[in-house]
């Protein structure tokens, strides 16, 4: 559809864009990325016309851009500039009309009625149908954008050209755009072409992507390629992270700002609260965390830690909604704190810092094993749910990736295992010794200070911390909660 051939194109013989070279499909959504001064909006004038070729040759659909005729041009590709805040006193239906110029004929280009039943479908696709008697200078910013891109429809291109089409929008008007235009290149096998500043939008909505750098190609490639951390700081020149989307299987960038280091503190006892209700552990700074915490799950930045006490007979039916108002009764926000529960004595509760190398891990641990069971046979009988009786945190003063913090949950859980067979738990249903309880929890925290640790397996140094930490604490839970059943207590 579009053969970018070789092409250099600037200003007063003066190169902006070097050497281009890439090719587009019919259908394609694809993105031109790049920080200022890059030739993003140069490139893109190259392709419209506007500006002539230093050097190379643009092709659109097998023949050279300079062949063609402005009216041809029209009909060909359609253009969406960047939002103006110019409102000319045109009702929203005569503007989109406009559209139609190219297509119409004789001296006094009437309109015909098919002009109208294409404005027509243009305003109910793009959902302004309902105000197109209004006038543009009434409208929202996000309403006008919505405007010319149906004017733009209107000349029924085979090519759209954006440049920052979601410029000035707010997040509500830059979904439903971009969702109109992705669906124009599934229904309607338009090909579109649009330069981001955002990054992540891009992500979610291109096929392709251009990154420039310096008026050259940095990459080009899908967005899982071309988002990557090393990529995007070499170009932009700033410290980014690389997230994945929660729903969608496209990568997302998040900025780093700087200046933002807490104090080094070590975590440990000193942030601990206990008392009959609670455990509470209170971080000096948000740590990020992994857990399956009711409260919290998943990953996340988190200052407060809770484990309450409820009692044997707790109703569980809304047991987040209970959990969310017992924090706020605390004067705890619910979106910085991890929520667990016991229906234990909080004096079983066993805590120990362990260090090694420079490395440490602080682990607490909740142990009761009244209602253990073997994993490998619960499918042969009912289980009651019940408040959590193995609650495992593991505190580390340490900067994991994402990998790491599986990893940790793996080592943990299998340390918990050892130290439940070292002690001689037992499944009662079937004699077999117990892999853990029906409702165990387990969270992952770290102040991300220091060295980047890719792993934490068993066989890395925070690895055998987390082993060793989470196998001996557990035995000291489990064994004080056992001392406690035979007292009677």
């Amino acid at each position: 559809m579009i053969d970018v051939k070789g092409v250099s194109v600037g200003y007063n013989d003066h190169k902006i864009v070097e050497n281009m070279n890439f090719k587009i499909d019919q259908g394609e959504f694809f993105g031109i990325l790049g920080p200022n001064g890059s030739g993003k909006t140069t490139l893109l004038k190259a392709i419209t016309g506007l500006l002539p070729l230093m050097e190379g040759t643009i092709e659109l659909k097998g023949k050279p851009l300079q062949q063609f005729t402005s009216r041809e041009l029209a009909k060909l590709v359609a253009v969406l500039p960047q939002q103006s805040t110019e409102s000319f006193s045109y009702e929203v239906k005569e503007t989109v009309m406009l559209g139609r110029y190219a297509h119409q004929k004789g001296l006094f280009k009437g309109k015909t009625e098919w002009d109208s039943e294409v404005v027509d479908k243009t305003m109910e696709q793009t959902g302004i149908a309902s105000f197109q008697h209004r006038y543009l200078h009434e409208l929202s910013g996000g309403e006008r954008q919505r405007v010319f891109l149906a004017q733009a429809l209107a000349q029924e291109p085979e090519i759209l050209l954006l440049d920052e089409p979601t410029n000035h929008l707010d997040l509500s008007y830059q979904k439903s755009l971009l969702d109109l235009i992705r669906t124009q290149t599934i229904e309607e096998n338009l090909t579109v072409v649009a330069i981001f500043h955002d990054l992540n939008l891009a992500s979610l909505y291109c096929d392709r992507l251009l990154l420039l750098d310096k008026g050259k190609t940095k990459l080009l490639h899908h967005p899982e390629e071309v988002l990557k951390e090393e990529h995007i700081e070499e170009v932009y020149q700033t410290k980014v992270q690389k997230q994945a989307h929660p729903l969608v299987a496209k990568p997302q960038m998040v900025i780093v700002p700087e200046g933002q280091e807490s104090e080094d503190f070590l975590l440990d006892k000193r942030y601990l609260l206990l008392d009959e209700e609670s455990i509470h552990f209170s971080a000096p700074f948000p740590l990020k965390c992994m857990s399956s915490g009711i409260i919290g799950a998943g990953i996340g930045w988190y200052t407060h830690f809770i484990n309450r006490r409820v009692s044997v007979d707790y109703d569980c039916s809304d047991y987040k909604e209970d959990m969310k108002d017992y924090l706020i009764e605390k004067q705890l926000d619910p979106s910085l704190s991890v929520g667990m529960m016991t229906a234990l004595d909080l004096t079983n509760m066993v805590c120990d810092r362990f260090e090694s190398l420079g490395k440490s891990v602080f682990v607490v641990v909740t142990a009761g094993v009244g209602n253990a069971m073997d994993v490998s046979t619960s499918y042969q009988y009912d289980i009651d749910f019940k408040p959590g009786t193995i609650n495992t945190w593991v505190f580390i003063n340490g900067n994991l990736s994402d990998e790491a913090y599986i990893e940790a949950i793996v080592t943990s859980t299998e340390a918990k295992v050892r130290a439940l067979q070292d002690m001689g738990v037992r499944d009662r249903r079937t004699g077999n010794l117990a892999t853990g309880t029906p409702t165990d929890s387990i969270l992952i925290a770290s102040n991300q200070k220091g060295e980047l640790e890719p792993f934490a397996g068993p066989i890395t140094p925070v690895g055998k911390l987390i082993g060793r930490g989470v196998y001996e604490v557990t035995k000291r839970a489990i064994g004080r909660y056992m001392e406690k059943i035979k007292e009677g207590g």
